[in-house]
């Protein structure tokens, strides 16, 4: 389903299950899009829940604006299509930059989340952020494709060891971050280094999960630590053997620890 944000923007989601079952809310990291979560959403609709999975601006099927973003407006977009399909209160699992936005939605639009599992994610940009992306952003906006900085990407999110058992995902994920828009890659890596919820977490007042990949070379694991610290009923789990995208790497594990948790 594609939704028109108040400026213009496109938003695309799509919906799984039957009506008025639990639903999940899935929302992926930069240069991803809901293909990300493939290894859950079978689980998850087995286990009888209702499953929606969206794409931030500028990525997948979602429009994208020129210029920088922030963390707010990216939690708004969320909030504007949570309100438009009038779901009720959701469960929120966010990934990296899902995990940022979706601390954002939280903090700014009470009311729309039973809970929140935020994986792989920072509470705030990190101290060196300029060193760590201005090259990037360079490279991007030089070439116009996100293309220059795909393969480091991808090396970042998973293991060698699980590109050469899965060459067929490896190479599906590749081409998707190769596909994400210059201008939503360079607007969300501006909000990733302008941001911060550290103040605001102690006000987090839904049940909070905080999962990261044990290897994680993008998180460091007690960036997961410190949120879980910060918010009043917060919990972490580290997911053994897997980088950034221990949903991907690690399905079994990471499904586990979600449908104990949505069981709470």
């Amino acid at each position: 389903m594609l939704i028109r944000t108040p400026d213009g923007v496109t938003l695309s989601a799509d919906l799984l299950g039957a009506p008025g079952a639990r639903t999940v809310c899935l929302v992926h990291s930069l240069g991803a899009d809901s293909g990300m979560w493939a290894e859950q959403v079978p689980v998850l609709l087995a286990a009888g829940h209702r499953v929606l999975r969206i794409d931030l601006r500028g990525h997948g099927g979602s429009g994208a604006t020129a210029g920088a973003y922030t963390m707010a407006m990216l939690g708004d977009d969320l909030a504007f299509m949570l309100r438009r399909l009038d779901l009720g209160p959701v469960d929120y699992v966010g990934l990296s930059l899902g995990g940022m936005s979706g601390q954002a939605l939280a903090l700014d639009h009470p009311g729309l989340l039973r809970s929140i599992v935020i994986c792989d994610a920072l509470p705030e940009s990190l101290p060196n952020a300029d060193a760590i992306w201005g090259p990037r952003l360079a490279a991007v906006r030089a070439a116009g494709s996100v293309q220059p900085v795909a393969q480091g990407t991808i090396e970042r999110w998973l293991t060698p060891a699980f590109q050469a058992a899965n060459p067929a995902r490896w190479a599906e994920i590749l081409a998707t971050i190769e596909a994400t828009t210059a201008d939503g890659y360079c607007g969300c890596v501006e909000a990733i280094m302008r941001f911060s919820h550290v103040a605001r977490l102690p006000s987090l007042a839904i049940p909070t999960l905080v999962l990261c990949g044990e290897d994680d070379h993008a998180v460091p694991p007690a960036e997961g630590q410190r949120i879980a610290s910060l918010v009043p009923d917060g919990r972490f789990i580290s997911i053994p053997e897997a980088r950034h995208l221990p949903n991907v790497e690690k399905p079994g594990d990471f499904n586990r620890v979600l449908l104990e948790w949505l069981g709470r």
